[in-house]
């Protein structure tokens, strides 16, 4: 009840911080009238990557209706949306939609109660537990801002509805696709992310790094199986595994320069199915993160060496050594720095000069939006977060009040108006300012 109240009033005062631009009021209307639904049905009814397919038909619909030529089905489940304005760069704004096997315990009144069978098989509980919800209600906002618009830009803009970014697969699959040869090749892409760690009304961008790398790892440890009461016979792979967990931290402590960020996680260890059986298999699940290239290279071939010399010290014979797998990766993703100054003095000055923070890296999250401006494509990418979280939460945490739930938690939550009014109107100024009239880009 007490954070009910917070949250209240906190969504209170952010909505009167957000901007009173001619923009900002055309939002506050669209929330009132329909993106404010929009928002609760995406919630109450998230979809796992790939499996998008009902968000998907929803977002084509509302891409059309806002006068975009769509098209669905775009690596998977992807949707692009094409609106051109005559001749001029082309700008690629992207929205990530897939949710997550979480479930939901909020507390909220459109907690989601979705459950789904993944693509591999597993059915789970499924949560917007990302706040992927946010950024997709938010393209459409700013795809009927736009439409109204026309006015006042020139160009093309691709509208980018991703599946499976939790899965880091989707952005390869819609390339995969043919983005960039079967719709106009952009000459900038713009995404932005919620954030429960910003405050509302607040938005924060890098002048370089914005995410790090992010790889899924798999070990598998194979060993000989045999009787709890009688080990010499058997060679123990939770016992050998249980070494590789921690041999990999000195990967970390004693392999990695101590300047450049890297982290191995070991999220998951399934091995055995009874007190006195020793298994013969043992599979390790890692996430694997790091803020450059050379890095992430050294930790993947560092885990795999480790992983090999601990199984043959442990007398596993050479046709027996583990398996290591990269099932998943995304390389870091990087802000153009003459692009991010120029988009961060464009939305401060928009949304007003307090409303932006300085970037500063906590973490090592990742986005496979990274590959939309991969080098050998020569498209220069903005990256953003927006805050989604009432200021009077984080009084109440540092007063000794329930802390602030993170991303991926099932406690996770979002203060949606003042996120998506001020993801909409961001990306809408962004996109007016790269398709000023009389700016030079493709046209292609």
């Amino acid at each position: 009840m007490r954070f009910s109240f917070m949250l209240l009033a906190g969504a209170l005062a952010s909505s009167t911080a957000l901007s009173a631009s001619p923009i900002a009021e055309a939002l506050k209307a669209d929330y009132d009238k329909q993106l404010g639904a929009l928002f609760l049905d995406f919630h109450k009814n998230p979809e796992l990557s790939f499996k998008e397919n009902r968000t998907a038909r929803i977002m084509a619909q509302q891409l059309r209706s806002a006068g975009a030529t769509v098209t669905e089905g775009v690596g998977g489940t992807g949707v692009v949306g094409v609106m051109k304005n005559g001749a001029g760069p082309v700008v690629l704004v992207r929205a990530d939609m897939d949710g997550l096997p979480v479930e939901e315990k909020s507390g909220l009144p459109y907690a989601s109660k979705a459950r789904q069978t993944g693509v591999d098989g597993v059915e789970s509980p499924v949560m917007h537990a990302c706040g992927h919800d946010v950024h997709i209600t938010s393209l459409v906002g700013t795809a009927r801002r736009l439409a109204a618009m026309k006015d006042r830009w020139k160009g093309t803009v691709l509208f980018i509805v991703q599946p499976a970014e939790e899965r880091v697969g989707g952005a390869k699959a819609m390339l995969a696709d043919g983005l960039y040869t079967r719709f106009p090749k952009p000459d900038y892409a713009l995404a932005f992310h919620v954030a429960s760690s910003l405050a509302t009304g607040k938005f924060s961008a890098s002048e370089g790094i914005q995410y790090s790398s992010a790889d899924s790892v798999d070990i598998i440890v194979h060993g000989v199986g045999a009787h709890g009461a009688a080990p010499q016979t058997g060679k123990d792979p939770v016992h050998i595994g249980s070494q590789i967990v921690v041999a990999m931290q000195s990967i970390i402590g004693r392999e990695r320069e101590p300047l450049r960020p890297g982290v191995i996680t070991v999220g998951a260890f399934h091995a055995g199915t009874k007190h006195n059986i020793i298994s013969d298999r043992a599979h390790l699940q890692l996430t694997v993160r790091a803020n450059d290239e050379e890095t992430r290279a050294q930790l993947l071939a560092s885990i795999r060496r480790v992983a090999e010399g601990i199984a043959k010290a442990n007398g596993v014979p050479d046709n027996k050594l583990p398996e290591v797998k990269v099932s998943e990766g995304t390389p870091t993703t990087i802000n153009d720095a003459a692009l991010a100054r120029r988009l961060n003095n464009a939305l401060s000055g928009g949304l007003g000069a307090s409303a932006f923070q300085p970037y500063v890296q906590t973490g090592m999250g990742a986005e496979d939006f990274a590959y939309f401006v991969e080098p050998k494509y020569g498209v220069k990418g903005y990256y953003f977060a927006v805050g989604g979280t009432p200021q009077a939460a984080f009084d109440a945490e540092k007063a000794g009040g329930p802390p602030v739930p993170s991303h991926h938690s099932p406690l996770f939550k979002i203060d949606p108006e003042p996120s998506i009014r001020l993801g909409a109107e961001a990306m809408t100024l962004a996109v007016l300012d790269l398709l000023k009239p009389g700016t030079m880009g493709s046209g292609n």
